[in-house]
């Protein structure tokens, strides 16, 4: 295990960092000194109050989780940069250019903690008041299309220590932590990324590159969201709105790394050393790859026993983004055999049941043939096609979500994956859901993927 950074003071990088944030991007609003109307652009926060945000209309998280077939929200706050000590009065100005009002959200996300997630306050245009007995980061969320606002903080919040990539250099970064010793949370912010830690964890690993890290998690972004094909080739499959708040947390149940849930990805201050430094997110930063896929999930072909297995899709595709080995290929020293061997073995044997008689990596061997199988591209079509249809179905439907996977893949693969899901693999398919894969009338395909592996 990497032994963490000292949390004195270092020597830091003077070079700015990479690319510029979009205006108004997910990660967060744009910030400026009070006075006109604020533009979009370079400006950054203020140390003190007297501070403008700008903000730009985006779909709320639950639009976009019904659009995108999904099970999980993903995140729709637009970071400020701010915090509000417990029971401190914050004055604020709305500035509502197009009419619509912001909604303010002040406090953390820790979902087993006591307090277990940010609280909402609807505001009104001009002067208001908040005061929230708890206290936290400032959040603020604007749902439309594109209209524009803006919220001036006019007292009562302070800076955090906030990195922004393109916007921030190394060396300002390290003076915010120096300087603003009083506030418990620090932010990172990419353009699809909040990041959210306590000032003890951003202290473990202050002497990492922010900059490579953010684009690292922009690039693991990128993957997952290119094999759930958010290609922006229609409108239903533009990428998701907003981004994505990874933040750290004071509790998990007994036997949980990190975990997924609406809105964020928690994760415990022993995995920081994974989610937040550069090397460990880039070779041992599977449980992240792992929880960001919770948010890319559809709902139409995750039954239950599912939830763990087409998760690491996901993960998987990340794997290969950044050059790593399969997981599916580690080998297994009592055995000798990896995942793709191991599942092989178990094939046709009695009472052979998708999922009882498989672990869980045997169990995303089956997922991952299919792309051996019909092509790289296989995942994306296979998500496209379900947001175009839109299926809807409870999630104690277990058997319809089952036969959804069967028939869809099949779709997409233009092959009758019968005996693959049933005869092979032991996919418990039901007697309707093998009629509806004979009704499709499909050619059987011509290499039994059950035979491939990477």
């Amino acid at each position: 295990m990497r032994t963490p950074a000292s949390p004195s003071r270092r020597s830091v990088l003077a070079a700015a960092t990479g690319a510029a944030l979009a205006v108004g991007g997910p990660g967060s609003g744009t910030a400026r000194a009070a006075g006109s109307a604020p533009a979009p652009g370079t400006a950054r926060p203020a140390a003190g109050d007297d501070l403008t945000v700008a903000l730009v209309a985006r779909p709320s998280a639950e639009a976009e989780r019904l659009r995108l077939g999904q099970a999980l929200r993903a995140s729709e706050f637009q970071a400020t940069g701010r915090y509000v000590p417990p029971g401190t009065p914050l004055r604020l100005a709305v500035l509502p250019y197009d009419g619509l009002v912001p909604t303010l959200w002040i406090g953390q996300w820790d979902y087993y903690g006591t307090v277990t997630e940010p609280r909402p306050y609807p505001l009104k245009p001009g002067a208001n008041t908040v005061t929230d007995p708890h206290g936290g980061p400032v959040y603020l969320t604007l749902e439309g299309s594109g209209q524009r606002a803006a919220v001036r903080f006019r007292s009562g919040s302070s800076p955090m220590p906030v990195f922004t990539l393109g916007r921030t250099t190394e060396a300002d970064y390290q003076s915010q932590l120096d300087t603003y010793t009083g506030v418990p949370v620090v932010e990172l912010h990419g353009p699809r990324s909040i990041v959210t830690l306590t000032r003890d964890g951003a202290l473990l690993y202050r002497d990492e590159d922010h900059a490579a890290l953010l684009r690292l998690l922009e690039q693991i972004i990128d993957a997952e969201s290119a094999v759930s094909g958010l290609d922006g080739s229609a409108p239903v499959h533009r990428p998701k709105a907003g981004g994505y708040h990874f933040t750290e947390v004071s509790v998990v149940p007994s036997g949980v790394g990190a975990y997924a849930t609406h809105g964020y990805n928690g994760f415990p201050r022993a995995y920081l050393d994974r989610a937040t430094t550069v090397t460990g997110l880039r070779t041992r930063g599977w449980g992240l790859y792992h929880e960001l896929g919770h948010l890319h999930q559809q709902f139409a072909y995750k039954p239950s026993g599912l939830t763990e297995v087409t998760v690491n899709i996901y993960s998987l595709a990340v794997q290969r983004a950044l050059g790593q080995a399969s997981n599916l290929l580690t080998v297994d020293p009592r055995t000798g055999l990896d995942y793709f061997q191991s599942a092989r073995a178990k094939f046709g044997t009695p009472g052979l049941t998708y999922e009882k008689s498989f672990g869980a990596y045997e169990k995303l061997v089956p997922l991952r043939q299919l792309e051996l199988a019909f092509g790289d591209d296989f995942w994306p079509r296979l998500h496209k096609l379900v947001r175009e249809e839109n299926p809807r179905s409870d999630s104690t439907e277990t058997a319809k979500r089952y036969r959804a996977l069967a028939t869809y893949a099949s779709r997409v693969a233009g092959r009758d994956l019968t005996d693959f899901f049933v005869t092979t693999w032991a996919f418990p398919v039901d007697a309707e859901g093998r009629a509806e894969l004979a009704a499709l009338h499909l050619p059987k395909p011509s290499t039994d993927p059950a035979t491939l592996t990477d």
